[in-house]
């Protein structure tokens, strides 16, 4: 569900993700660390996202490893954003000297935001938190920072007597007391721009790591004089992910977090632990989810509609009151009152109107059915419309593909089409048209005609006694033919 940041601050000058890092211990050779996700988001898109209600004037991307798949997926998610390439990863501080020399301009007034680009759990009243109380205080920086049970691997914030933060300390190159913090960095800043183009221009390179460290910025602006301040948020809003234990730990944390919206917002999810959801799916009040259901991209639920058991809708609308079951759909509109289920497969470009029944065993594609039609087990609908009130029996199938193209078929309103039909498109069934069981349709039925396209029943006796002579059939053709030819009592 969508979130907006909270205060009522200028808009930021810039919002600066980091996302140039190879992330090595994603170990993964099919795509980059900031375009690993969950929740039909990457990490990438998922802070983006959080970043999008501060309604800053740019948005810069520091790209740098696997830098073409990461502007590629930028062109389909915020093709606003700027990138900035950061050729040789020398740091976090050098990534933003970077970003502001190369996309925000030098005269540009406000607040520059700062956040990394593998924390998709940052939420946009946590960012909006941040830029208020930068705005309000004063201050030269603002971090948002966490306290952490185990905070082992985190830069710790080391607070003056004040309460004002005097620096933060990279784990690596802390003491033993300062290793004893539990607060910590969590890599997100809101800066005044002039003060950070200064500092950025000032870091050293003398530390563990041979880089230029952004936190070392706020050491920079402490001894020039400047109030530094920090703004605590839960560590459920900042956890990074470095590995895929965390992105999997964060999914669930951000699945939680979706289906607790939801579900105050008058949503009945029967077994959260069950029940997954993307980013974009929107349910109405009154929606129910029963277990096991998986409800992914730009999926929509009208109120009143029962969804589950066992149900993964993909890009797909649902209309109000309808109960779908056991059941797989993608890119694909249901209308209201419908039934779905079980086990039926909606393929892309399906469309069911209002008060529509598919059943058991159903498959379709590219198939719109009108209101009120049935289609209620065993049977294949491809590239195909039929029109209202209309049945189709149990195992028909619809013979669109004859090796090269795909061939349509329709059939009319209030039509009834008998079991183990075969229409060979391109066929058309007329309004009123029956169909007789059996039947393999292949030229048009015109409006109130029965079709009957089947051979004529030829009975062959004796077959059996003479090509399965000996066997258990031709024993039993035997006695029941025998008791057949005995005379009845009245007979005697």
């Amino acid at each position: 569900m969508p979130e907006t940041a909270s205060g009522s601050s200028a808009p930021p000058a810039a919002v600066v993700v980091l996302a140039a890092g190879e992330g090595t211990r994603m170990k993964s050779a099919a795509r980059p660390k900031v375009l690993h996700g969950f929740a039909g988001r990457s990490m990438l898109g998922h802070v983006l996202a959080a970043a999008r209600p501060l309604a800053a004037e740019r948005t810069v991307v520091v790209v740098g490893h696997r830098r073409d798949e990461v502007v590629e997926h930028l062109a389909g998610i915020a093709p606003e954003a700027a990138t900035v390439d950061q050729d040789e990863q020398n740091g976090t501080g050098h990534a933003v000297r970077l970003a502001l020399q190369g996309a925000v301009p030098a005269d540009a007034v406000g607040t520059v935001v700062v956040v990394p680009g593998d924390a998709p759990l940052l939420t946009a009243s946590a960012l909006g938190a941040l830029v208020a109380e930068h705005a309000a205080s004063g201050a030269a920086a603002t971090l948002l920072t966490s306290v952490l049970p185990d905070p082992t691997g985190y830069g710790r914030v080391i607070r003056g007597a004040d309460g004002a933060v005097a620096r933060v300390v990279e784990h690596k190159d802390a003491s033993a007391d300062e290793l004893a913090v539990a607060e910590v960095a969590t890599s997100v800043y809101a800066f005044d721009h002039a003060l950070l183009r200064d500092a950025v221009t000032r870091l050293s390179t003398d530390n563990a790591q041979g880089e230029e460290y952004l936190p070392d910025v706020i050491g920079i602006l402490v001894a020039d004089g400047h109030r530094v301040a920090a703004v605590i948020a839960s560590a459920d809003e900042t956890a990074g992910c470095n590995d895929r234990v965390q992105l999997a730990a964060a999914h669930r944390t951000y699945n939680d977090r979706l289906l607790e919206a939801h579900m105050r917002a008058g949503v009945t999810v029967v077994d959260p632990a069950s029940t997954w959801l993307d980013a974009e799916v929107t349910l109405e009040p009154d929606v129910t989810l029963l277990p096991s259901v998986y409800l992914h991209g730009a999926t929509s639920v009208a109120a009143g509609a029962e969804i589950g058991p066992d149900v993964t809708l993909t890009n797909t609308s649902v209309g109000a009151a309808t109960r779908i079951q056991r059941c797989v759909a993608v890119d694909s509109r249901v209308g209201a009152g419908v039934t779905i289920g079980p086990f039926a497969y909606l393929r892309p470009g399906t469309v069911l109107h209002d008060e529509v029944h598919i059943g058991t065993y159903v498959e379709l594609k590219k198939a719109e059915v009108g209101t009120g039609s049935k289609v209620p087990h065993l049977t294949y609908v491809g590239d195909a419309t039929i029109g209202e009130r209309s049945n189709i029996g149990a195992a028909t199938v619809f013979v669109n593909y004859d090796g090269v193209a795909k061939h349509h078929t329709t059939i009319g309103s209030h039509a009834r089409t008998g079991a183990d039909n075969m229409f060979v498109a391109p066929v058309n069934v007329g309004d009123g048209a029956y169909t007789a069981a059996g039947s393999i349709i292949t030229q048009d039925v015109p409006p109130g005609a029965m079709a009957v396209a089947r051979a004529q029943q030829r009975n062959v006796a004796g077959w059996v006694q003479r090509k399965r002579a000996g066997s258990a059939a031709a024993e039993a053709a035997a006695r029941a033919l025998a008791a057949d030819a005995a005379p009845t009592e009245d007979e005697g």
